[in-house]
């Protein structure tokens, strides 16, 4: 079994140790690399080309949703997991936008933890039940906001009836086996669906789809 190598970066080496003694009891898990800034954990990622980054928000040097972004855009093979103290719209919001592929609490438990680096690991996002309504309901904020602000634009985006289906469980946060299983489809029809939407919807990443799903009613 081939192992989750994963880079932890936490400005406090005591929490650090605490969730590095977490993940090593772990066999198919193991902790690379470890920084105490954003900055430094980009310079891990870029020499060891983890396939996690674990990251917390609050830094010195560069801060973990900064971080996140520039992983995102610049190292394709690391995908990052937000883990902070923070439960509020603002850097949820922020972080998705940012790439992030999950958002964990540092309050969560052992179980969610491992959890969310396996299914982010197999290409999936984590985002649990509090955290997607967080992300849906921030987005329906925004919404909202812009709707009074701006004029309506002309034309409309539109979606199959199977994609508006996949899309509605998308905003509730589902996996795509999760939707697969729902709809007994195989994940990689469930993923093309994905992808064909992100084409039509011309957004590079789930997060602005949803976004954009909202914004157009588009389900």
């Amino acid at each position: 079994m081939q192992s989750i190598r994963i880079v932890l970066a936490d400005d406090h080496s005591i929490f650090r140790k605490g969730v590095k003694s977490i993940l090593d009891e772990e066999r198919d898990i193991t902790v690379i690399g470890e920084a105490e800034n954003g900055i430094e954990a980009i310079e891990k990622v870029r020499d060891m080309a983890p396939e996690i980054l674990l990251i917390d928000i609050a830094m010195p040097r560069m801060n973990g949703i900064e971080a996140a972004q520039i992983v995102f855009k610049q190292f394709k093979a690391t995908k990052t997991i937000v883990l902070s103290m923070h439960n509020n719209e603002d850097y949820i919001l922020k972080s998705v936008e940012a790439g992030a592929f999950g958002y964990l609490l540092k309050d969560t438990n052992k179980e969610e933890m491992i959890k969310a680096i396996r299914m982010v690991a197999n290409g999936e996002k984590y985002f649990n039940g509090v955290v997607s309504s967080i992300i849906v309901d921030g987005y329906l904020n925004k919404s909202v906001r812009k709707s009074k602000s701006e004029p309506k634009e002309e034309g409309a985006l539109t979606l199959s009836k199977k994609e508006k289906v996949i899309i509605k469980y998308i905003i509730d946060g589902l996996s795509s086996r999760q939707i697969a299983d729902k709809e007994d489809l195989s994940v990689r029809t469930v993923d093309n669906h994905r992808a064909n939407m992100m084409k039509k919807l011309n957004v590079k990443n789930a997060a602005e789809m949803v976004k954009l799903a909202l914004e157009k009613k588009l389900f």
